[in-house]
């Protein structure tokens, strides 16, 4: 199935409920005494209630007919955390929906209301347990309206949408970087300046002249100004830097320094076997190097 689906009558079951074979019991019941004792406000009470459950069928059947399912979007989440996937329903009759619920794993996860031609957005939670590509689960859709007396479903619906999925963050790590660029020049500033650009954490082998000693002195940890009017310090994260240890755990370390190179607003780029992003700052930049190490040796 595509991103978007609508139901039609293959799509759709039915079936009484608990309570609906009891009410069938019951007019059973009740049809036996009247055909016992003759008597036609019996029949009348029977035959009104037998026919109101016949026509309940038709809007337990036409609450989920033609409604419309499509996928939406999905962010970001890291290794361990949870993935929210978004379901889109939409009405495009004039009949309002009632008491549409969706199931995931035989768990109802929502039940709403749709009114005429309106909409209704439903978050699925699942658990992401590993770097990737997280698809969403098959949902199914679900009414008992309005009587209670009959059970209607669909088949498994599954939509093409996916969560991107990060390496879990490793513990803060000291870099490992190489020496070969360490600045690099910063659009829009002159060279030779000695403008304040910000801060980062502390190093070992820094110098202490640059130590914040005031932020120290507050209790805010340590950190080392930065100055540079015409440059700004540049960071490669090397994959071979890392020699010795696994795949994932290089990757976990790598996710960490990208955090915090950009928590630091400091001058990145990442070095992966066989791909490279340049030195850059900023949300996109960082979410493009998050990305290639989360799909690092996956299949396309």
């Amino acid at each position: 199935m595509g991103d978007t689906v609508i139901l039609g009558r293959r799509q759709l079951f039915m079936l009484p409920t608990r309570f609906g074979l009891l009410f069938a019991l019951l007019l059973l019941v009740q049809l036996l005494a009247a055909i016992n004792y003759g008597n036609g406000l019996a029949y009348a009470l029977t035959f009104l209630l037998g026919s109101l459950a016949v026509v309940s069928m038709l809007y337990t059947h036409r609450n989920l007919f033609r409604l419309r399912l499509a996928a939406g979007i999905s962010a970001p989440v890291f290794a361990g955390e949870t993935a929210v996937f978004r379901i889109h329903l939409a009405n495009d009759t004039a009949t309002p929906r009632f008491g549409v619920a969706v199931l995931h794993d035989k768990n109802e996860i929502a039940s709403v209301d749709i009114r005429a031609h309106g909409s209704a957005d439903i978050e699925v939670s699942v658990a992401a347990r590993k770097r990737g590509q997280l698809a969403l689960p098959p949902v199914t859709i679900t009414t008992r309206f309005p009587l209670g007396l009959l059970y209607s479903w669909s088949r498994r619906i599954e939509l093409k949408q996916t969560c991107l999925v990060y390496p879990r963050p490793a513990d803060p790590t000291p870099w490992r970087t190489r020496e070969e660029q360490t600045l690099e020049p910063a659009q829009g500033l002159k060279i030779g300046g000695d403008d304040y650009i910000g801060t980062r954490e502390f190093r070992p082998g820094d110098s202490p002249h640059h130590v914040d000693w005031k932020a120290v002195a507050r209790g805010e940890g340590w950190h080392i100004k930065q100055f540079g009017g015409g440059y700004r310090e540049t960071l490669w994260l090397d994959w071979d830097t890392l020699a010795g240890l696994d795949t994932e755990a290089r990757l976990s370390i790598l996710t960490r320094w990208v955090l915090d190179a950009e928590h630091d607003g400091t001058l990145y780029g990442l070095r992966l076997p066989e791909k490279t992003l340049a030195p850059a700052t900023g949300e996109l930049h960082e979410h493009a190097c998050l990305r290639a190490l989360a799909l690092f040796g996956l299949p396309p």
